[in-house]
């Protein structure tokens, strides 16, 4: 086992926790003193000489990838990919590697500013030997993860139940703060409990790079229908919100809650998320006095899971860091029936936040729409100009998402 070759095909923030190929010059200045790293100019000097092959790539590229490396695999060999949407990597590794090559997926299920260790990492037996399987197993132990065994289908059906609609809803947030040219912590009614989570993890994704997402919602055929009924609750919440039907809107709200939550067996057990917590990590100053939100952002997002059947404590276990925090403040919210009423009573009587709820919704179809199309252009352009907007802030979102995140694991 120890004189197998492991090889790395691609470039990124991911790839790099293991050491991934890189830019050739860069990387063979980097590891010229280490024997056991060598650095290929191309895939071709990796496929040919590994004995266990990771192609991390964005899922957008992985056909043409594979398809320019993939004959010069090793006989023999071990092949996987670590995408986040596992559909299009199966196809194109079952289309263009030699017969004679295992296939073994992996996905780290978390960001790379996120420490793997005790994180979901899931693992997929495609087409190999036990003794291979667990070979990568043993390899991938150094990450100290929490090692989840799946199928492709469950794994991509898992991956658009806790973070598709997760993503969407960040997305929009920080659509909405742009279009209304807001940086929310400099406003005391985004700073405080709920609305700490929600700055810091706007933040957090929009640090990261486009393909992160973009890959998840356009290749994953549940994703595309998770955020199509994201888009579609909000639209209807905010109507029923206009409209000023507090029956209705009530009635819906409060049947979400309970299919969600009440059904699902979480009556009685302690939340996710405290009072302390929620109040702890701000990058903002606090203010004496919380200014009443109707939480749009939160209420679709029951109502997207209850219209979709989706009970989200069913993959806690192979749940990514971003969706453990969201799930928290929603059902913070849905549990406290004091709150919940009052998010209630605000949707229908106080406008404050009304013209951030247009843009909210806006964004949220925007984004739907870009997904349904299949644009990854036009997905990076949104995503690209707003990053922009809030990259000032991105070091120190970071450091408190860290905290965040650190204390969720914690309690999850």
């Amino acid at each position: 086992m120890e004189d197998r070759v492991i090889g790395i095909i691609g470039m990124g923030l991911m790839g790099r926790i293991g050491h991934v190929l890189d830019k050739f010059e860069a990387l063979k200045k980097e590891y010229a003193d280490n024997e056991r790293i060598g650095i290929f100019e191309d895939g071709y000097g990796v496929s040919r000489s590994s004995d266990y092959i990771i192609y991390s790539v964005e899922a957008e590229m992985i056909d043409k990838v594979v398809a320019e490396y993939g004959r010069a695999t090793k006989k023999g060999a071990i092949v996987g990919g670590q995408t986040s949407c596992k559909a299009p990597e199966v196809a194109a590794l079952e289309r263009h590697l030699p017969s004679d090559v295992e296939i073994v997926l992996c996905h780290s299920l978390h960001g790379p500013n996120v420490d793997p260790k005790g994180q979901p990492l899931a693992l997929i037996k495609h087409r190999s030997s036990q003794e291979s399987f667990d070979f990568v197993s043993h390899v991938l132990s150094c990450f100290g993860s929490q090692q989840v065994h799946l199928t492709a289908e469950s794994h991509d059906r898992i991956t658009a139940d806790t973070q598709a609609v997760t993503h969407a809803a960040f997305l929009s947030m920080g659509t909405a703060w742009r279009a209304n040219n807001q940086f929310p912590w400099e406003i005391t009614r985004y700073v405080g409990g709920i609305e700490n989570v929600k700055c810091n993890l706007t933040l957090r994704i929009y640090s990261n790079k486009w393909h992160v997402y973009a890959g998840l919602a356009i290749l994953n055929p549940s994703a595309k229908q998770q955020i199509r009924q994201y888009a579609e609750s909000v639209t209807a919440l905010f109507k029923l919100m206009l409209g000023g039907h507090r029956d209705e809107l009530e009635k819906r709200i409060k049947s979400a809650g309970e299919a969600v939550f009440t059904t699902a067996g979480r009556k009685g057990e302690p939340l996710l998320l405290s009072d302390e917590v929620l109040d702890r990590f701000s990058l903002g100053k606090v203010p004496k006095e919380r200014t009443p939100n109707n939480h749009l952002s939160l209420l679709a997002m029951v109502d997207c899971w209850w219209k979709l059947g989706i009970v989200p404590y069913d993959h806690m276990i192979c749940s990514t860091p971003l969706f453990r925090l969201w799930l928290g403040v929603t059902e913070y919210l849905f549990r406290k029936p004091t709150l919940l009423d009052e998010v209630i009573k605000t949707a229908i009587e106080d406008s404050t936040f009304r013209s951030d709820d247009l843009e909210f919704t806006f964004a949220a179809r925007g984004w739907s729409e870009c997904v349904t199309f299949g644009d990854f252009d036009s997905y990076r352009d949104r995503f690209e100009q707003i990053q922009s907007y809030f990259a000032p802030r991105f070091p120190e979102a970071t450091r408190v998402g860290n905290e965040m995140i650190k204390v969720i694991l914690e309690k999850t």
